[in-house]
């Protein structure tokens, strides 16, 4: 049987797929495993109550005794293909109420969660565009990328587009900072001297910029000065600025340093209710110019004919009231922030005679460990740990759209997920040091 150019494009091996199938695997296990490389969010008892109980509300809220409560009402029904309508006008409630945006129902899609929104817009601004400069229109075009100004980035951005590897990139500065008054860690930068002089940004060959912020691996912020500054380079270019919120303000709020979010109509802003307690449900959130709205409902049509409506219907009523903003900023961040504190130490106690530098935890829910020298690859680490139970990611998956063969840095860093139990983080860290430990040890002692 043969697949197409697109079918062999989404069957081929890739990180994502690696990464969910891990995690897969390692629910259905029969032994035990140290599960530190997936994104599920930790289980926080205050979290799942809440949404219990409004589950349960979902199921009674009518009077007369007949099956038309809102979980039914929500499961029965498709949502138009912008997704549920209450759920939106929430969301532009909640919006305006705390940031002043001014928003319409016009500015708000829904999606089957962030990945899927990153798969519109991606295709919707990286491919093949019309040459506006060629005579012929019809037959010309130029191939658009899209711009990610601070690499590593998430994972799962690499394999979306339909055709193509639509991506430039630029390699990070690299700080050694303190944290917490201690030495060992270290920050990423933009570097827009390099991002300016990119060729393919000169030449009219980027389609979008688009960041995560907080950054899925590294737990990276970008500060306000280098959003200000990654705003006015792509109102100059005249394309649009995606941010990956899944982890930043105002839900799940994972975000320990001092940051604002702002929006305006060159900017989409792309929300998840993932990383609040609720992947499962699988709902994604864009707010963006109406003109793109319209185009991600035109996809949704298409693609899923609408998005689901269960995680709206939960999300609905905590939205309205404000209770999941309380949620985030009560719960969900200190519960995170005590587990990067907690895990640093670990680590500093597993490795500190070792050179281990960790990027300064910010935010998100993972740590991004960098082994100096490390004498092999972190794909290769990736395995030996896994052999002992314990899983993490390996860095080399989150350089899209850059050469990375001789970037050393590139193949000597892991993510590490800070979402599981106390016991669990403390295992594994501990399977990681005497791993980690042991290839140091080895490579010294052959140098002598």
């Amino acid at each position: 049987m043969k697949f197409s150019k697109f079918g062999q494009k989404f069957t081929q091996p890739t990180g994502i797929s690696q990464l969910m199938d891990d995690l897969g695997d390692a629910l259905k296990s029969d032994q035990p495993v140290n599960m530190l490389g997936g994104g599920n969010p930790a289980k926080i008892d205050a979290v799942n109550e809440l949404f219990l109980e409004t589950y349960k509300a979902l199921g009674v809220d009518n009077d007369a005794g007949e099956a038309n409560s809102s979980a039914i009402i929500s499961m029965a029904n498709y949502s138009n293909p912008q997704g549920d309508a209450a759920f939106i006008d929430a969301l532009v409630g909640f919006f305006n109420r705390h940031y002043d945006w001014n928003l319409s129902a016009e500015n708000i899609a829904l999606t089957n969660g962030s990945q899927n929104a990153f798969f519109y817009l991606f295709n919707l601004f990286g491919g093949a565009f019309a040459d506006e400069k060629s005579q012929d229109k019809e037959s010309q075009s130029i191939d658009k990328s899209i711009l990610l100004p601070l690499t590593p980035e998430y994972i799962g951005y690499s394999d979306v587009h339909v055709e193509g590897q639509h991506f430039a990139a630029v390699l990070p500065h690299i700080d050694e900072v303190t944290h917490d008054g201690e030495a060992g860690f270290f920050k990423y930068r933009v570097d827009f001297e390099a991002l300016e002089n990119l060729p393919a940004l000169k030449e009219g060959r980027i389609g979008a910029i688009c960041c995560s912020r907080p950054t899925n691996p590294t737990g990276n912020v970008l500060t306000d000065e280098e959003m200000a500054h990654l705003s006015e380079i792509a109102e100059r270019y005249e394309i649009p600025l995606i941010i990956d919120n899944a982890y930043g303000m105002p839900f799940p709020n994972i975000i320990y340093s001092d940051a604002q979010l702002s929006w305006d109509n060159n900017t989409i802003l792309c929300f998840s209710l993932s990383k609040i307690g609720l992947p499962g449900m699988r709902t994604g959130i864009i707010v963006a110019d109406a003109k793109v709205i319209e185009a991600v409902s035109a996809m949704n049509a298409v693609v899923n004919l609408a998005p689901t409506r269960f995680g709206a219907a939960i999300a609905t009523p905590l939205v309205n009231d404000d209770r999941i903003k309380q949620l985030a900023d009560n719960e969900i961040k200190p519960f995170y922030q005590k587990q990067a504190t907690l895990a640093v130490k670990l680590l500093k106690d597993a490795l500190g005679d070792y050179p281990l530098m960790i990027h300064k935890p910010e935010g998100a829910i993972f740590l991004w460990l960098w082994f100096k020298d490390l004498p092999i690859s972190t794909l290769e680490l990736y395995e030996r740990l896994k052999e002992k139970g314990t899983l993490i990611v390996p860095s080399e998956y989150f350089f899209p759209g850059v050469d990375v063969s001789n970037y050393q840095h590139a193949h000597e860093c892991i993510r590490m997920s800070i979402a599981a139990d106390e016991q669990t983080l403390t295992d594994g860290i501990k399977v990681i040091g005497e791993v980690v430990r042991e290839l140091y040890d080895e490579a010294n002692s052959q140098n002598y």
